[in-house]
């Protein structure tokens, strides 16, 4: 007998299947594997800055502001799609928007006009934006009793895809030029195209929770509000030390080279952090995560600035492995603490919350340039115990996991 539930279903639907360490329902891997693919592509402005200033005129300034427009393209945005995704054909999002994201990014090097440049920004950032809430509404679905290791998955491969952006555009088009940047789009259609054939059918449920819109979500407000206000205050964190640390190291007499490294080692602990925090939280419970965690990377990173040569590179990494262990882990914490409206809730963790803590990262910018640069950093790690303060409140004994038969496994 069916369980009736608001939002989203897979169909046909089968019953769930116990899976132990990384083996999940495989339509998990598939959607990791696109997220891996639009995340790449969300990542290639910046690498090729270094040729889009001169090729336009453009300022930093302006490059900033493209930089801010993009961002609320890709993210803040995903609190409207992840409303609609509840509410009519969540498939059309999850393959269309892949699709648009990878050819649009892909013409990146065409324009001519900064205004040119700026409607491809947002175009293509609205395409990997329609992705992402029901994404990761349809993992949290299909986890089943292991949904922390499954968003880890998800998250963690959207990460790497962060990661491998940069390696596959600079050289490419910094060997070629910006002419050729639509040749991108190729290895991206071709790598997607399978996956996406992959996507199951999805059923939107027809009830009083679906007319009700986001008021259905209003019971919950709470501690959802407290786990978007951990998200966007380490959103923040990421993002100074992701910012603001290569320029530091640059200023300390470091090379160029060494500064990329950071990046490098920064962006992958970021992937083993996720893949470790979401399988803690289905042990020992996403609260308990999120404040171990939080309170573990403050140590780290607040001496990280004043970090030797050799003790620099082994402290990034397991701060920030400890910092991002809480990504995955507030995406399902969110959707297990309210059961409705899936997509919406994955929105508001992953691109309305990255979206704040991103605008306030200017903010940093403008104390560093009055304190500098290194105790600037000290300070924005001293956000996070506030952030372990909200966690504090709560719920406890919750474990991001379906009881069996409300959640429908693929074959």
């Amino acid at each position: 007998m069916m369980r009736r539930q608001s939002g989203p279903l897979i169909h046909p639907p089968f019953r769930p299947r116990a899976s132990e360490g990384f083996f999940v329902a495989p339509t998990i891997y598939v959607l990791a594997g696109i997220h891996f693919v639009v995340d790449s592509y969300g990542n290639i402005y910046a690498p090729l800055l270094p040729l889009l200033l001169p090729h336009l005129g453009m300022s930093l300034a302006v490059a900033g502001t493209l930089t801010m427009v993009y961002q609320m393209a890709a993210s803040m945005s995903q609190l409207g799609f992840g409303h609609l995704a509840d509410r009519w054909r969540p498939r059309l999002q999850l393959v269309a928007g892949p699709v648009l994201g990878v050819v649009v990014l892909s013409l990146i090097g065409l324009p001519r006009t900064v205004w040119q440049l700026g409607l491809v920004l947002v175009v293509g950032g609205l395409g990997g934006a329609a992705f992402h809430p029901p994404g990761a509404a349809l993992v949290g679905r299909l986890g089943g009793e292991r949904r922390g290791m499954a968003m880890a998955l998800h998250i963690a491969a959207g990460s790497a895809g962060v990661a491998f952006g940069p390696l596959l555009a600079a050289p490419l088009i910094g060997h070629l030029g910006l002419a050729w940047t639509p040749v991108l789009a190729i290895p991206g259609c071709i790598a997607v195209a399978p996956l996406l054939m992959r996507v199951p059918p999805i059923v939107v449920e027809r009830n009083e929770a679906a007319h009700e819109g986001i008021a259905v979500l209003k019971p919950y407000a709470r501690p959802l509000s407290r786990l978007y206000v951990i998200v966007a205050l380490r959103t923040l964190v990421w993002l100074s030390f992701l910012t603001f640390l290569p320029v530091l190291l640059t200023e300390r007499g470091e090379s160029v080279s060494l500064a990329g490294v950071t990046i490098a080692i920064f962006l992958a602990s970021a992937c083993v952090g996720g893949l470790i925090g979401g399988a803690m939280a289905d042990r020992f419970g996403p609260r308990t995560v999120i404040l171990t965690t939080l309170l573990g990377a403050v140590p780290l990173l607040t001496a990280l600035p004043l970090a030797g040569h050799w003790e620099l590179l082994p402290m990034l990494f397991l701060g920030g492995m400890l910092l991002q262990a809480t990504l995955p882990v507030t995406v399902t914490f969110a959707q297990t603490i309210a059961p409705v409206r899936t997509a919406t809730v994955s929105s508001l963790m992953m691109g309305f919350g990255w979206g704040l803590g991103a605008l306030l990262v200017p903010l940093v910018g403008v104390l560093g340039d009055r304190i500098g640069i290194a105790p600037t950093l000290a300070v924005v790690a001293g956000v996070l115990p506030l952030a372990a303060l909200f966690a504090l409140g709560l719920p406890r004994g919750v474990l991001p996991s379906v009881p069996r038969g409300q959640v429908w496994y693929d074959r």
